[in-house]
């Protein structure tokens, strides 16, 4: 198992988990909480893969993301009333998995021969929109929309991506850096509640 796909796996899990949480926290059925856990878990990336025409989609081509989302599942089902309050295990699986899809959807797109702002925008897609259909899917108002800084982060961990690549940065340091990056942001955004500006 490669770096790239451990993390694209580890990502899939911490999604899966925010999906599971969100979807028990609102009283849904096992068949519910698996659906949301899903779509969270690979939504972004299966975007991500449709507006690039890849193929065949990750969790499609590959059974484990499919194994990984039940594993995910069974686990909320099981230690739910251990885990530490809900809105931080929320709060803490969103921003780990954020980040480690911010990472691989813009390196794919790079390696797809996007152009770098076009994989950065990729990697932002991979990252929040599993999220976005967690949160209609839910009745909830996408976060991207509201509250502290969240896309952004993602925007500003690609760009560090994007740098660390042009100047041939090793590839763990590519890695390290952007996801610190994207969480560092989201911890001193939801701490400091920063807020991008609205429109009046």
């Amino acid at each position: 198992m490669d770096l790239i796909y451990a993390l694209d796996i580890i990502g899939t899990f911490a999604f899966a988990i925010s999906g599971a949480l969100v979807a028990s926290a609102k009283k849904y059925d096992l068949f519910g909480v698996i659906i949301i856990a899903f779509v969270t878990a690979v939504g972004g990336g299966m975007i991500r893969d449709v507006l690039i025409n890849y193929h065949p989609i990750n969790w499609i081509g590959d059974l484990n993301y499919i194994w990984t989302i039940l594993v995910a599942v069974l686990v909320v089902f099981l230690f739910k009333k251990k885990i530490a309050p809900l809105s931080k295990t929320m709060f803490l699986f969103d921003t780990i998995g954020i980040a480690v899809f911010t990472m691989l959807g813009t390196e794919k797109g790079l390696n797809f021969g996007l152009h770098p702002f076009i994989a950065a925008i990729m990697g932002v897609v991979s990252a929040v929109f599993g999220g976005v259909l967690r949160d209609v899917l839910t009745q909830q108002t996408p976060l991207i929309f509201k509250k502290e800084i969240y896309a952004l982060a993602c925007f500003i961990g690609a760009f560090v991506f994007l740098v660390l690549y042009q100047i041939d940065a090793p590839h763990y340091i590519q890695y390290l850096g952007t996801i610190i990056t994207v969480i560092t942001i989201r911890l001193i955004a939801v701490k400091y509640k920063l807020e991008l500006p609205k429109i009046d």
